[in-house]
C-alpha cells in the first residue's frame, strides 16, 4: 500500500468522521500525509518478512494503540474544559 492510496482512503473515512484540526499550528493536510507515510513505512517494514497473518496483527495492535491513544487524549481534555468551566 502507497502513501497516496492510504490518503485516498483517510478521505473518505474522514468524509464520515473528520477530524477535528482547529487550533492546531500545522496545516491539516500535512499532518494527514504525515500519518499516511508512517503508516506506509510501518507496512513496508513488516511486508518483506513476515507473513500476511503477522502483518494483520501489528497493523491491528497499531490501529487499537491508536484508538486507545486518542481516548486517553480526548479524556484529558474534557478534564481540561471541564476545569476551566
Amino acid at each position: 500500500m502507497n502513501v497516496q492510496t492510504l490518503m485516498q482512503l483517510l478521505q473518505e473515512i474522514e468524509s464520515e468522521d473528520p477530524v477535528d484540526f482547529s487550533g492546531l499550528p500545522f496545516d491539516a493536510d500535512d499532518l494527514r500525509q504525515l500519518a499516511c507515510i508512517n503508516v506506509a513505512e510501518i507496512m513496508e517494514r513488516f511486508r518483506e518478512d513476515n507473513p500476511a497473518e503477522d502483518r494483520e496483527m501489528v497493523m491491528a495492535a497499531t490501529v487499537t494503540r491508536l484508538i486507545l491513544e486518542n481516548m486517553v487524549l480526548q479524556a484529558r481534555l474534557a478534564i481540561l474544559l471541564q476545569e476551566e468551566g
